[in-house]
């Protein structure tokens, strides 16, 4: 996937004041938010702020999202889910969980480092297995 790709994914954003439908928005190089009309953007999902807005950092909230991830084995690819929960408060706590043949592997890192979190996953599937498709090192 070259850097000039750009995913969208859907999911929810959660606070005090309740909950709603999101789009994110990543492009190898940025990930976008919009979250009642405010937009946040950042290198990565543990830093995101708000763009044009005094740079407010998006935090107290949690921020759920699913992603296609395939995975190969033995030759043959597998659709799977990548299931991803960020909480975003005095740190970010990330949580992935793939879900593919028949089970769920999941990894929690603190500070929402995405690619660490997608390592350990790589790490726990059956050897030979691998993920078909790159996730966008960006996020």
């Amino acid at each position: 996937m070259s850097s000039e790709s750009t995913e969208v994914w859907t999911g929810w954003y959660r606070d005090r004041r309740g909950a709603e439908a999101i789009v994110i928005t990543a492009d190898g190089g940025h990930v976008t938010v919009r979250v009642r009309g405010i937009e946040y953007t950042g290198a990565g999902f543990a830093a995101l702020t708000a763009a044009g807005e005094g740079g407010e950092v998006l935090t107290g909230c949690v921020l759920e999202w699913d992603l296609p991830l395939p995975v190969v084995a033995g030759g043959t690819t597998q659709e799977a889910t990548l299931g991803c929960l960020l909480t975003l408060g005095e740190r970010a706590d990330l949580s992935l969980t793939l879900h593919y043949g028949g089970t769920a592997f999941e990894a929690v890192v603190a500070g929402g480092d995405f690619e660490g979190a997608l390592a350990r996953l790589r790490g726990q599937l059956p050897e030979g297995a691998d993920f078909g498709r790159r996730v966008l090192s960006a996020v």
